[in-house]
């Protein structure tokens, strides 16, 4: 069995490994404690932002289950996304925000009266949802133009809803506001789940002027 070595010249540079460890151990202890609580604060945030009426009036996102819903997740792929510049460091968050999201699912799903055996079902169907928007959301802010954003958000944030060209644009805009804000802000202030959204700033289409008679 191999043993620290003291002796000699060697007790000054074997303290200090062990000053070191200690204090790696203890951020160890610790670090998953800070990661649970700044997933938790992101998500609250996500959540609080997502409920902003601006986006059910002016915005014409449906106010239904499926259209909070759909909120939660545009967001949730707008701070996931930002984290992807902040890895290896924001792996853990990443993990955690996502099994926080989920779980608040479940706990809806619950509260709704969804029955034990099918909350497994829906929660596995509301993953692969996630994932085919975080995925067609990508795809659009890569895109120099706004035709594939502008799909993916009238398949997904607007559903079976009508929405007008002029509501796709400005939901389009405000996505792409938003990525590049957030792309400004300190990584030290996302990864302690400190981050803020922007005002939605989406102006209903104006209304069809009457002919004059």
């Amino acid at each position: 069995m191999s043993r620290l070595d003291f002796s000699g010249g060697n007790v000054a540079v074997n303290v200090e490994c062990l000053i070191w460890a200690a204090i790696a151990g203890m951020f160890t202890l610790f670090r998953p404690k800070a990661v649970h609580k700044a997933a938790e604060l992101a998500y609250r945030r996500v959540v609080e932002h997502a409920r902003q009426p601006d986006f059910f009036t002016a915005g014409g996102v449906p106010d239904t289950v499926d259209g909070r819903f759909e909120l939660i997740c545009l967001h949730a792929f707008l701070y996931l996304h930002r984290l992807r510049r902040a890895q290896p460091e924001a792996a853990a968050l990443s993990q955690r925000f996502f099994d926080t999201m989920f779980g608040d699912f479940d706990r809806s799903l619950r509260e709704m009266g969804t029955g034990d055996l099918s909350v497994g079902r829906e929660i596995k169907r509301m993953a692969a949802a996630f994932y085919g928007r975080v995925a067609a959301y990508e795809r659009g802010l890569a895109a120099t133009e706004d035709a594939a954003l502008e799909a993916a958000l009238a398949r997904n944030l607007f559903g079976t809803a009508p929405v007008s060209p002029a509501r796709l644009a400005a939901m389009a805009g405000y996505v792409r506001r938003e990525a590049a804000r957030l792309d400004l802000e300190r990584q030290t202030e996302l990864l302690a789940g400190r981050l803020a959204f922007g005002s939605p700033l989406l102006a209903a289409p104006a209304a069809n002027p009457v002919a004059a008679r």
